[in-house]
């Protein structure tokens, strides 16, 4: 194969690749049409140095629920650092309408400092 050969090569590979790993990424994402329903949720605490300090906003945490509804894992996914843990730890208690598979979706808190 000359060198025109594998530029095509690595042109058409290169393509290959990235529409292969766009279609992985659209499977992740969470859409109003994939997300589970809530049967049990738990309320994180706010936390008392973020009251003290008037810290609020939102917090995004990347959730993977189990078949059965469980919370397989947690993942930070934006939100201030003196807040994340308490969602974090709140959302891991939730429980989750049951499905055919394992879904991953983002759960957003809002903390209101002064409420």
């Amino acid at each position: 194969m000359g060198t025109s050969g594998w530029k095509k090569f690595a042109l058409a590979a290169t393509a290959a690749l990235i529409f292969s790993g766009a279609s992985g990424l659209a499977q992740t994402g969470s859409t109003d049409e994939t997300k589970r329903k809530v049967k049990t949720k738990v309320a994180p605490a706010y936390p008392d140095l973020a009251k003290r300090m008037n810290v609020g906003g939102k917090v995004k945490i990347e959730v993977v629920v189990t078949r059965d509804g469980r919370v397989k894992s947690t993942r930070v996914a934006g939100g201030h650092p003196l807040l994340v843990q308490a969602c974090q730890d709140a959302v891991k208690q939730w429980k989750f309408a049951p499905a055919s598979e394992e879904t991953t979706q983002i759960v957003e808190f809002e903390f209101h400092p002064g409420n």
